[in-house]
């Protein structure tokens, strides 16, 4: 089982970027996929998720900027950033939830980078 993350970057404040989580081998061994981030001195924190059923909830702080959505056909978990913050700085983790053991599983990090 692996989650593979992709799509960091540096972008202006009031920017967009589009992080991708690519699942393997499949999507649908997970009943929750989600991504989370960690700025400098500070806790891992739940930014986004969404189950295998399509519901998803949102961290306060990124309600009506961020989208997370499932692209069953790539397998993939996406990340839409919009109106990024100097605050959405961190590193971000894909994290996928097993259907039937219940083990966790977290990709490699991304670092996002907002500069203001």
């Amino acid at each position: 089982v692996q989650l593979q993350a992709s799509g960091g970057g540096l972008v202006q404040a009031g920017g967009s970027l589009r992080l991708s989580c690519a699942a393997s081998p499949s999507i649908f061994i997970f009943r929750t996929m989600g991504w989370f981030r960690q700025a400098p001195g500070k806790q891992r924190e739940l930014v986004a998720g969404i189950t295998i059923g399509g519901s998803t909830n949102y961290a306060d702080s990124v309600k009506g900027r961020f989208t997370i959505s499932r692209d069953n056909a790539k397998n993939t978990v996406d990340l839409q950033m919009n109106s990024l913050k100097p605050e959405d700085t961190a590193v971000y983790y894909c994290h996928g939830v097993e259907l039937n053991a219940g083990m966790a599983y977290w990709g490699k990090g991304t670092q996002v980078t907002v500069s203001s």
